[in-house]
């Protein structure tokens, strides 16, 4: 089956661009007989080739656009030297045995758009986000299998809201291979992390905090540390590596916490005591302003509050009251790292919550660091929604 998407008039810019999707509000008409999931050209206005892509009716995103080259076929050729340059970007974290969790295949911005495919270990854990890949499911892991050496299995975590958009359900379990164990022991920069690829957040760990974390250690010597919304502790073993004295966990997750005090015993930590809180982050955040209490370093990393604009609003009042609370319980010449996960807050509009933060909580601050998503989680300049991260390193006087 072949289809042609016939583009309205003047809306060719964004293809030409090579942004990879292409909207439904942009399109004159569909000939062919493409089904949903099937390889289309994009013609513009006056019938000139674009590109090349796969076809989506129920999606807003119609086409997810694959190539930009007209003698270039979708075929198993094709996936495998995406595949293969993708893997060949990670090679220096391939080849370092302190770290063996990280993201293989980074979706648009490594031009595969809708694979997700994170390593821990011997395992492969992916997300099909999209139909077209969906459809390819198969051969996709195939090439995964051959291209990678000591793979023992691929877990599907397929298991997110996201995928209603393309008109899937949602899907985890075994794909190939072995059953990953109940947690899955990963490196990051010499640091064991327990990691449930089958149950937790994401594909089992924020893999891209990495970078960030190895930053929040430089920072930590002699320090007491709050971890704000914690989940299983990266920020914590990171403080306590770099020499914290004492780190305290906050989640409202009892499983998220137990995981935290595993790895933190994992890693065996001597001289750093470790408190673990499970309850909502802005009422212990409260009560701690209620005691008194003081930290020198606050990690608050807070799960995606804005899902879409019309939620933007809600989600700034949210980061800006945890961001005073994090200023109000700092001491004086205390590091605030702070992160929003939320695409739709933008860098700049995160920067200003956190000065209005800083301004009502009476404090002088610096930005001494801007942060971002791990380089395994690339940004292609063609694909600006792909740089999701944001965070600052603030210094409150």
């Amino acid at each position: 089956m072949g289809g042609t998407i016939i583009l309205k008039r003047n809306r060719a810019r964004p293809v030409v661009q090579h942004h990879p999707w292409l909207f439904s509000g942009a399109i004159a008409r569909i000939e062919g007989d493409a089904v949903d999931g099937d390889i289309v050209d994009v013609l513009d206005a006056g019938r000139n080739w674009l590109a090349r892509g796969y076809l989506n009716r129920h999606s807003q995103i119609t086409v997810r656009l694959l190539t930009w080259q007209q003698d270039e076929q979708v075929d198993r050729a094709f996936w495998r030297r995406r595949l293969e340059r993708a893997v060949a970007a990670r090679r220096s974290l391939a080849n370092d045995p302190s770290t063996t969790a990280y993201r293989l295949v980074h979706a648009e911005s490594n031009y595969l758009p809708g694979l997700i495919v994170d390593q821990y270990g011997g395992w492969l854990v992916v997300q099909f986000l999209t139909l077209g890949v969906e459809r390819r499911k198969e051969e996709l892991i195939s090439l995964l299998v051959e291209l990678l050496d000591g793979v023992s299995g691929v877990y599907e975590r397929s298991d997110v809201d996201v995928r209603a958009k393309e008109g899937l359900g949602k899907r985890a379990g075994l794909l190939w291979g072995a059953e990953p164990p109940e947690l899955v022991e990963a490196l990051e920069n010499g640091h064991s992390f327990l990691v449930d690829v089958r149950k937790g957040h994401k594909t089992g760990f924020y893999l891209d905090q990495r970078e960030n974390r190895a930053r929040l250690a430089h920072f930590c010597a002699g320090a007491e540390m709050l971890d704000a919304f914690a989940y299983s502790g990266g920020f914590s073993v990171y403080a306590a590596a770099g020499g914290a004295l004492r780190v305290t966990l906050v989640d409202s997750s009892a499983p998220a916490l137990e995981l935290a005090r595993r790895n933190f015993a994992l890693n065996s930590f001597e001289g750093c005591d470790a408190e673990y809180v499970e309850d909502d982050v802005f009422s212990v955040l409260r009560g701690y302003r209620a005691q008194g209490r003081r930290f020198d370093v606050i990690a608050l990393d807070p799960p995606k509050l804005a899902h879409s604009r019309r939620e933007v609003k809600r989600a700034a009042r949210a980061y800006k009251d945890a961001n005073l609370l994090a200023f109000q319980l700092l001491q004086p010449g205390g590091v605030l790292f702070t992160f929003s996960c939320s695409g739709a807050i933008t860098s700049d509009l995160f920067q200003k919550i956190i000065f209005g933060a800083a301004l009502d909580a009476g404090r002088e601050a610096q930005i001494v660091g801007h942060l971002a998503q791990g380089a395994d989680h690339p940004v292609a300049l063609t694909f600006p929604e792909g740089a999701y991260l944001k965070g600052m390193i603030v210094r409150a006087l």
